[in-house]
């Protein structure tokens, strides 16, 4: 998936990418997604008059995720747009905060890089069950959602965890 600042500044038509990438790149930076099926790209560059390229599009990916708190799988299916500009040349120095404009020094941008990072950031950070979930017990190991369990689990006041074991 890549353009060229020279073919796109002499065509007047966009170029569209429908590609299907792989989504090992999800497993290597977050622990708790199980499964990934690969990511579908629906994108659209297009140039701009004021030597921009313009790339937006849908991304979909879907995944198996682990609850945060049980570790039970969790089916994710994340739908999400991508909108980037593509400047090329050097970054002036005082660039606007605001400006989301990505600078590229080379004539050929390899766009995997841009879709995997949107992709990433689309992501929760923690993924539940249900909102209620009560996860696992943290002396025995039990599913709290599926059974009770015995174990002692009251907080103990750190000031006085010494005198835990006292008369044992």
């Amino acid at each position: 998936m890549q353009f060229q600042f020279r073919k796109m500044a002499q065509s007047d038509q966009p170029i569209e990418f429908h590609q299907t990438l792989d989504s090992e790149f999800v497993k290597f930076e977050r622990s708790d997604i199980l499964h990934a099926q690969p990511l579908q790209a629906d994108v659209k560059a297009r140039y701009r008059v004021d030597k921009v390229v313009e790339v937006n599009g849908t991304l979909k990916l879907d995944l198996q995720v682990a609850c945060a708190r049980c570790l039970k799988p969790v089916e994710l299916h994340r739908e999400f747009s991508m909108d980037e500009e593509f400047r090329h040349g050097e970054e002036p120095e005082n660039v606007a905060e605001e400006d989301n404009t990505i600078y590229v020094n080379s004539d050929t941008v390899d766009l995997r890089p841009y879709l995997e990072e949107a992709a990433l950031m689309d992501l929760p950070a923690v993924v539940l069950c249900k909102d209620d979930c009560k996860g696992l017990c943290q002396t025995c190991g039990v599913n709290l959602n599926e059974q009770d369990c015995d174990c002692d689990n009251r907080p103990i006041d750190p000031r006085l965890a010494g005198l835990k074991d006292f008369f044992k």
